[in-house]
């Protein structure tokens, strides 16, 4: 291994020998080297697939369905990241296209990448009719493990670093210097500055790409735990992926050097993003959360409500028995009364009542009369 570069932290005395390239070697007289970064962003890469497949056989999700999701969200998110790079860099790009195709010098933008990724994965889902909401979910915690892993591969490159901090884990190195040095008229253009520092005397800087690694990793954690306890609808855990990964990743990018722009404005794009996905996201929580607590429903795909959704579903139903055997009940003991009611009203009818019984004795007793006065007379 070769290429190495020495970082040192404000808080400690010594230096780190941090190499950028992982193995060089030659193979029919071609040279080939695959750096860290690569490697970072593969192995980050892999456990996402690992963890979206582990969830997507819980979730009852077809696993060769789920790789078609893999093969064409993959290839259409590394597609977008490279065109939400270049586009905002085409002050460069669009006088060296050639270089466009060179991914592997960097340039990958992770919106575009999700943007991309996300695009690819509906129109899949669509065409394999798969529930598009429970795969967002999925891609969720996998967006925050590919993400939190390989942000350090921005630290082999000595790259995605911020402004000057005294903080102790301040970092500095060559590269970094070397960077800044280069890049001073950028800075005051957009109204600010940074020091690049020397070996003798550091002037150390944010390591964002460490923030943002930290925060995908907390907020991985925050997930999970609403996976296993909280989880109500299909959409819920990429809805709260938004909220946290855009509100820290709108703090983050104030600190950084490297932040792509709007034209010729001081806007971040990256922060102006991350805000607008962040408030969408989080009203969006807020509404279908309510809605969900008016009318709760089992998830499609998923074989449990949560325990104590499922008990709560179980009183709800009980008590909906409860009520239609009480109205049952109530029906039948009317309908009962008024059977019996008809009844008595049809045995009235049909028994002589006491004046129709009088008046049938009556003419008896006329008839009687002349036999006693023939009894008289005689």
């Amino acid at each position: 291994m070769d290429d190495f570069t020495t970082v040192f932290f404000k808080g400690i005395d010594r230096g780190f020998n941090i190499p950028s390239v992982a193995a060089s070697f030659d193979i029919f007289g071609s040279h080939f080297t695959i750096k860290w970064y690569g490697v970072i962003i593969a192995f980050g890469f892999l456990l996402a697939v690992l963890w979206g497949g582990r969830c997507a056989y819980k979730w009852k999700m077809s696993i060769d369905k789920m790789l078609d999701v893999l093969i064409y969200g993959t290839l259409s998110g590394v597609i977008g990241a490279r065109l939400y790079y270049c586009i905002f860099e085409w002050s460069y790009y669009g006088q060296h296209p050639a270089d466009i195709f060179k991914i592997w010098e960097g340039g990958l933008a992770i919106y575009g990448g999700l943007i991309g990724g996300l695009i690819g994965a509906y129109f899949t889902c669509k065409f394999n009719k798969l529930n598009f909401l429970n795969l967002l979910d999925l891609t969720a915690m996998s967006f925050l493990i590919g993400q939190g892993i390989g942000r350090w591969g921005n630290f082999t490159n000595q790259e995605a670093f911020g402004t000057n901090t005294g903080l102790p884990w301040g970092m500095w190195s060559r590269k970094v210097a070397e960077y800044i040095s280069e890049n001073q008229a950028v800075f005051a253009e957009k109204g600010f500055s940074v020091k690049a520092g020397t070996i003798a005397e550091k002037a150390y800087v944010h390591p964002t790409f460490l923030y943002e690694s930290l925060w995908c990793i907390l907020s991985f954690v925050i997930i999970f735990i609403i996976y296993k306890k909280f989880r109500t609808f299909s959409g819920q855990l990429f809805l709260t992926y938004c909220t946290l990964y855009g509100t820290g990743r709108a703090v983050i990018e104030g600190f950084r050097t490297d932040s792509l722009y709007i034209g010729n404005t001081n806007l971040r794009i990256s922060q102006v993003i991350s805000i607008a996905i962040a408030l969408t996201a989080l009203v969006l929580l807020i509404v279908l959360t309510a809605k969900y607590k008016k009318d709760p429903k089992p998830i499609e795909g998923v074989d449990f409500f949560r325990e104590d959704e499922s008990a709560k579903e179980k009183s709800r139903k009980n008590k909906e028995k409860k009520i239609k055997a009480q109205k049952e009940n109530l029906f039948g003991d009317y309908m009962a009364a008024k059977a019996e009611q008809n009844r008595e009203a049809e045995l009235q009818k049909e028994e002589p009542s006491e004046q129709e019984k009088e008046a049938a004795e009556e003419p008896e007793a006329e008839t009687a009369e002349p036999e006693d006065a023939d009894t008289d007379q005689n």
